[in-house]
């Protein structure tokens, strides 16, 4: 009853988070600034959101996660930071159809540097799975030559990769790094800070981007870092999706920003390939845990 229990809740929390996620664009779009004053706005108060959370979890109880634990948490920390970085880059030098598909193959070079440094290779399904989804790629990315979204869909490119690798180190380390991507916003906001200093302070409604740091921002990330305790990584990867799906939905009634043919043939085939491959890990791990049940009966 209890794991069942657990189930639920990590469902509804994974839920919460990546739903939460899928207004993150449109808010940004919203705000109407120049790319370094948002990417500013957004850092600060998403560092401030984090660290007056932790400050209140660690007078509340002894056992409050630490912001940076160890290198690791450091390398972690960078990955997200350089995220954070080349996404907002992507947010204005390229469609948001093209950013949330090509986000979407961060789960490719997350299992190509799981291969490399942790020595787990893919199953034959998940090779298949990956070869479709770089041809999706290619797609979306044939399609924005000579559109003037090439170098958008690289820095896309360059944020799923910095993802994939922040995983990978969690994932290899086993340390809790809950906090960690929210205190990675400091580089990003280094950055910025000394940007805006020389070109200006350029943003037309920044309640939007202020709202969107400081509750958007620790509200999706928190729960979808927490999602792993109670579910697994398949069903959180399921929730990932939701932005993929619905932020062009939401620009698309906003802004009317309708995505290219060549954008939403790649995204579907992405989308489908990433379904398809959760629902067969759903079901590996079904029938693992059905064999453990059967040979350790209670």
């Amino acid at each position: 009853m209890s794991s069942h229990h657990d189930h639920q809740k990590g469902l509804l929390i994974t839920a919460i988070g990546g739903l939460t996620l899928t207004v993150d664009i449109p808010l940004i779009r919203l705000a109407d600034g120049s790319p370094w004053t948002i990417m500013m706005l957004r850092n600060a108060t998403t560092l401030a959101a984090a660290l007056v959370v932790w400050a209140v979890w660690r007078a509340l109880s002894r056992n409050a996660p630490q912001l940076i634990p160890g290198w690791s948490g450091l390398a972690v920390a960078i990955c997200y930071g350089l995220t954070g970085i080349t996404f907002i880059t992507a947010v204005f030098h390229t469609s948001t159809a093209n950013l949330v598909f090509i986000l979407a193959f961060s789960t490719v070079f997350a299992a190509l540097l799981s291969w490399l440094f942790l020595r787990e290779r893919p199953r034959l399904v998940t090779l298949v799975t990956m070869l479709v989804m770089i041809l999706g790629v290619l797609i979306i990315v044939g399609g924005s030559v000579g559109t003037g979204h090439l170098f958008g869909d690289f820095m896309a490119l360059c944020s799923a990769f910095f993802v994939a690798l922040a995983i990978t180190i969690s994932s290899a380390s086993g340390k809790d790094m809950g906090f960690t991507s929210l205190v990675g916003v400091v580089l990003p906001l280094a950055v910025s800070a000394f940007m805006v200093s020389g070109e200006g302070f350029h943003v037309n409604a920044p309640w939007w981007i202020i709202f969107n740091g400081a509750v958007v921002m620790p509200i999706s990330f928190f729960c979808l870092a927490n999602g792993p305790k109670y579910i697994s990584g398949p069903e959180v990867a399921m929730f990932y999706l939701l932005e993929t799906v619905l932020a062009p939905v939401w620009v698309w009634m906003i802004f009317a920003e309708t995505p290219s043919r060549n954008s939403l043939i790649g995204g579907i085939i992405l989308i489908a390939a990433l379904v398809a491959h959760s629902l067969w890990q759903l079901h590996e791990g079904r029938k693992r845990r059905a064999a453990l049940a059967v040979s350790h009966p209670a």
